[in-house]
């Protein structure tokens, strides 16, 4: 696990540092490789913005998150990145599984829905 921690317009201080390592540092439990992470921590106009870019072998995760505290914005973008890499990690899945994608199955029920129709 590699992360990499930048303040822009912003005063690096230690504390924040290790919040931001260990925050990032929990979505790994949910990757199978190794990730390497790059966070961002930069103030934009009064906003205390966050970005995070994670990348675990041929997978690419990235959020981006403002808000009035630096350890909320923090929070927020590791929650969106848990939530992407859960999403990726379900629909292969479904894929190795032969499970059907979102519009093949809204074409099929689109399909049989018109069918039903018809006979009544």
């Amino acid at each position: 696990m590699n992360i990499a921690i930048t303040f822009r317009h912003l005063d690096p201080s230690e504390a924040i540092k290790e919040y931001a390592t260990e925050k990032v540092g929990r979505i790994q439990k949910f990757l199978r490789r190794p990730m390497k992470a790059a966070v961002t921590l930069s103030i934009v106009k009064g906003e205390h913005l966050a970005e995070v870019n994670i990348t675990a072998g041929s997978e690419r995760y990235s959020a981006k998150e403002s808000g009035e505290n630096m350890y909320a914005s923090l929070d927020k973008v590791c929650d969106k990145l848990e939530h992407q890499v859960q999403n990726a990690k379900g629909a292969k899945m479904a894929a190795k599984r032969g499970a059907m994608g979102a519009g093949e199955f809204a074409a099929n029920h689109a399909q049989g829905g018109a069918a039903a129709e018809e006979e009544g």
